[in-house]
Order: C-alpha cells, then sequence, then structure tokens
C-alpha cells in the first residue's frame, strides 16, 4: 500500500518510521510559533501535512509513549481516525495530563500514524434483544473478568 503525503510547509520534513520495524509514522508539529498546553489544557495543533489513502483503509493518530511518560501528554480522542476520503490538514489533539506546562516547537515528534485495514459492515437492525447471539459473557463488562 502506498500513503501520499503533501506537505503544506516544503521546510518541514516529510513523516517517516524511525526504525526498521516500527508501527507507526511519527507526525511533526509544523508551527509558525511555539504552543505552551497548560496542565489539564489541550491543543489542536497542525501538522502541515495532507494525505491520501487507499479505500477500505484509515490512518490512526496514536500517543508517543515517550511525551506520555516524561511530560503527561497524550492524544486527546486517542485513537484519532483519519478516514479515507478525508483529504484536509492531519492535525493532533493533544492534551497536557502532567503537571506543568509543555511547549510544542515546530517540527517536533508529537504522535504516531498507523495505517490499518478497515472492514465495512452491512447493519441490520433486529426487532428483539433475543435475535442476538448468546455469549458466555453476555452483558459483562467494564472489569467483570477479575484482575
Amino acid at each position: 500500500m502506498q500513503l501520499k503525503i503533501y506537505r503544506l510547509n516544503r521546510k518541514n520534513a516529510i513523516p517517516g518510521y524511525m526504525s526498521q520495524e516500527a508501527s507507526g509514522i511519527d507526525l511533526l508539529a509544523s508551527l509558525d510559533r511555539e504552543i505552551t498546553i497548560a496542565p489539564g489544557e489541550y491543543e489542536l495543533v497542525p501538522t502541515g501535512i495532507k494525505i491520501a489513502l487507499e479505500a477500505g483503509f484509515e490512518a490512526q493518530v496514536r500517543p508517543r509513549s515517550g511525551l506520555a511518560l516524561k511530560y503527561g501528554i497524550t492524544v486527546l480522542n486517542a485513537p484519532g481516525t483519519v478516514d479515507s476520503d478525508y483529504r484536509g490538514e492531519v492535525k493532533v489533539l493533544l492534551v497536557n495530563h502532567g503537571k506543568r506546562p509543555f511547549v510544542v516547537k515546530n517540527r517536533m515528534r508529537i504522535a504516531q500514524l498507523v495505517i490499518s485495514r478497515v472492514e465495512r459492515v452491512e447493519i441490520e437492525e433486529v426487532q428483539d434483544a433475543s435475535e442476538l447471539e448468546e455469549t458466555g459473557r453476555e452483558e459483562g463488562g467494564f472489569g467483570h473478568t477479575g484482575v
């Protein structure tokens, strides 16, 4: 599969994989000025790129573990989804769960983009809950299996 990328700012690098077996492509901030995210606040950070995915795929915007561990910075709507028919600028909704203000600088690696296959389903409404197949789990959720 090929991912087409258009850079809105030719001075910034094209995002890429940081190792041979990396799952995610590192996304970079594309900023005219630094953005400071106060503790408990969030900001929409531009990446300066537009992408084109093949139909049947999505791009998932995921947090970078290093930013989460060191600063409490994560992607607020993780994973964010970029649909295959979206052609606008990819932006990242960062939130600061840390104790100190966090400064986002131009070209900083802020998130990662994981490309995944998407299966579309046919939606069928049933008239009674008994039409849903029974399972051993049934309605158990939110920690019902223990620790």
